[in-house]
């Protein structure tokens, strides 16, 4: 069971006792870094229940050597220095102290990590490893009472009420053996034996449940999504897959006992609620050319163009063989990460505080971890809340359900199958007409998250009413966002081929994608950019696409968003034959801005569009091109300086517009040109 756990805020893994220098810093200043890390730590609270002697413990020593560092501080040292023959006195600590300070610091950052990490950490998970964050907490003390103890006193001239306090601490940290609380180990075989029930089938008991969420604390239902995130987050710090394991185990167990004990939740409102990537401008070479969504895997073909990898993939199962950009054979369907790409958009992702889902680790954890615990405790949680949701008259307790079904669902193939299977399909229907907003909002996008899994693609094309549900939303949908998710579910239908023709040959489909391509907000405009450009990339489609008014939509979303109308444009025009190009023809003026003003991936595909037009539209396409003022530095500027793709394309054209200027109107329109590149040292002046 695969859990898709996020890079922002980044979960580092704990650094090791190695990680840890001691501050290259002056004799006091060094003692003043020591009083005041102490004093950080001394005011730290300890936690309530698991660990609570172990931190209480750590916290009561610092507080104490806080006093020892600042009598210390208070004091002049003077003390002979044999070392250097001859004898004399220097004024300072003597180094056999300094040394003792530096490795106290370490042990005190240290200490200071352990408890921000204790208190950080999710309870589920402390409670699973509460023998090891134990011995760390002993092992801490045994060095730090090592330290203590070969501390020159002497050579310090502590006065008899500091080496009292000394000796207090020195004291207090020479436990021999590890301490753990007999209750954190009965709630934690409390917790085994229950995950354990869980795998055998076996449904918690109810009281049982509440019990020990109460000891963790875990009290509602957002306290139980913050411990989610926190186990989510956990994934990221493990490398050994029996952990990874382990803790996929417990969020469905803390999953299921939120719904169970605390039910369905709704959307985060408040500031803890992170950004998404739409909400932000996304950096052309960070979008995947099929989806136009940012690239959370990007990968590489044949020909050397960069796709989001489960776009490429959805492109091959549908029976391409060929580049989506160029247009290209590929010699191969093998798919190289483009792992550079990848740290520059998770690092473009950290910059803007947004999530960056990745789906290798998805994939990884999926592919090794077979969690059976898991996925039990996933179709209990399923069948709790489509029982209830069965069962409900009252529409926010139906949102909240179904609102859970809608994030369980966006969680892992596991999760899509077993609330396919429990028959939630038949319920949404009944919801996607519903006149509360977020209740239609959380309906649709149930649908579209459930649809990701190839397998649910025909379970929701074949149950009645489900497909003419998410197509009267997409056209009177309650808010843009029900609209958009609409959209989405039609684009993610359209990955199987006889689905987008079927798809197509609908007019409403057609009309509400272009509807809301035109007036919707930049969000939803996407959402159905998206789903028409996956059905222009069939022929039949494209012809249906036209009669729906595709050119003229395209032609005025082109000033907002240049590169999404430029990219539907080219597919529509190399698909859809003279139709499409006579209708384009009166874009033949806003390509030329586009391939003056536009991004690298806009003018390439305004280049591509443009040398079709020419080619296949005849000696009139070229002419209006030609008239275009400074057309010719255009072209030879994107000659010198696009894109792979864009110089071969750009120097296409230039070659029709040679040819047309030198009257060879009729070769023109034969369309005898291919894609080459041109000696750039030859100048062509071209008519006004």
């Amino acid at each position: 069971m695969a859990v898709s756990p996020e890079s922002f805020p980044p979960r580092k893994r704990r650094p090791s006792a190695n990680c840890f220098v001691a501050p290259n810093l002056s004799d006091r200043n060094l003692l003043k870094s020591l009083l005041l890390l102490s004093s950080e730590i001394s005011t730290l609270k300890p936690l309530l229940f698991l660990l609570k002697r172990n931190t209480s413990s750590i916290i009561r020593k610092s507080k104490l050597l806080s006093v020892l560092f600042e009598e210390i501080l208070g004091r002049d040292f003077t003390y002979s220095n044999t070392s250097r023959g001859g004898g004399g006195h220097v004024t300072g600590f003597p180094p056999s102290a300094v040394l003792c300070f530096d490795e106290l610091y370490i042990v005190l950052q240290r200490m200071k990590t352990l408890l921000e990490d204790c208190r950080n950490c999710s309870k589920m998970w402390l409670l699973m490893q509460i023998d090891v964050f134990c011995n760390v907490f002993h092992e801490l003390t045994l060095e730090l009472s090592t330290l203590l103890d070969i501390l020159p006193s002497k050579k310090l001239k502590l006065n008899d009420d500091v080496q009292e306090l000394l000796i207090l601490i020195t004291k207090q940290c020479s436990e021999k053996f590890t301490y753990v609380d007999p209750k954190d180990r009965d709630l934690r075989s409390q917790v085994v034996e229950m995950l354990d029930r869980i795998e055998r089938e076996i449904v918690p008991d109810q009281c049982e449940l509440a019990e020990i969420f109460e000891k963790l604390t875990l009290r509602d239902s957002t306290s139980c999504r913050d411990e989610i995130e926190l186990l989510e987050e956990e994934i990221q710090s493990q490398t050994d897959e029996k952990a990874k394991s382990d803790i996929i185990a417990l969020i469905g167990f803390v999953r299921y006992a939120k719904c169970v004990l605390y039910g369905g939740s709704t959307p985060r409102t408040n500031s803890r609620r992170r950004r998404a990537a739409a909400d932000v401008n996304v950096p052309a070479d960070f979008r995947c050319p099929i989806s136009l969504d940012l690239m959370k895997d990007p990968v590489v073909v044949s020909t050397g163009q960069t796709y989001d990898r489960s776009s490429i993939t959805l492109w091959f199962e549908s029976g391409h063989t060929t580049c989506p950009k160029t247009g290209q054979t590929l010699t191969h369907t093998d798919l190289i990460q483009n792992s550079a790409l990848k740290n520059l958009i998770a690092m473009w992702c950290r910059e803007q505080k947004i999530p960056f889902e990745s789906t290798q680790m998805n994939v990884k954890s999926n592919g090794v971890v077979t969690n059976k615990t898991a996925l039990e405790a996933t179709r209990m949680t399923v069948s709790f809340l489509v029982n209830k949701l069965k069962a409900s008259q009252v529409v926010e307790s139906a949102n909240r359900l179904v609102h859970e079904l809608r994030v369980l669902a966006k969680t892992d193939s596991d999760s899509r199958a077993c609330i396919a299977e429990a028959a939630a399909l038949p319920l949404m229907v009944k919801l996607l007409g519903s006149e509360h907003p977020g209740l239609q909002v959380n309906a649709v996008t149930t649908i579209l998250n459930l649809s990701i899994l190839e397998a649910n693609k025909t379970r929701i094309m074949e149950t009645d009413g489900v497909l003419n549900g998410v197509i009267e939303v997409l056209r009177s949908g309650a808010t843009w966002e029900a609209k958009g998710n609409a959209a989405a579910t039609i684009f993610s239908l359209s990955g199987v081929p006889a689905y987008k023709k079927r798809l197509a040959r609908k007019t409403r489909v057609v009309k509400g994608l272009m509807d809301l391509a035109r007036e919707g907000p930049t969000n939803s405009k996407r959402d159905a950019l998206v789903a028409i450009l996956n059905l222009a990339g069939d022929r039949e489609a494209v012809g249906k696409l036209i009669e729906g008014g595709v050119v003229e939509m395209v032609a005025e979303i082109m000033d907002g968003l240049p590169e999404e109308a430029v990219t539907i444009l080219e597919v529509v025009v190399k698909k859809g034959g003279l139709v499409a190009i006579a209708a384009a023809y009166p874009l033949m003026k806003k390509l030329a801005i586009v391939l003056r003003d536009g991004t690298d991936r806009a003018r390439e595909s305004a280049a591509a569009t443009l040398v079709n037009m020419c080619r296949k539209g005849g000696s009139e396409m070229v002419a209006e091109l030609a008239g275009v003022q400074g057309i010719e530095r255009v072209i030879w500027e994107i000659m010198g300086m696009g894109t792979g793709r864009g110089r071969r394309k750009a120097a296409t054209l230039l070659r029709v517009l040679r040819r047309w200027a030198a009257g060879l109107d009729a070769e023109v329109a034969s369309g005898a040109y291919s894609d080459v590149n041109m000696n750039t040292s030859t100048r062509i002046v071209l008519p006004g």
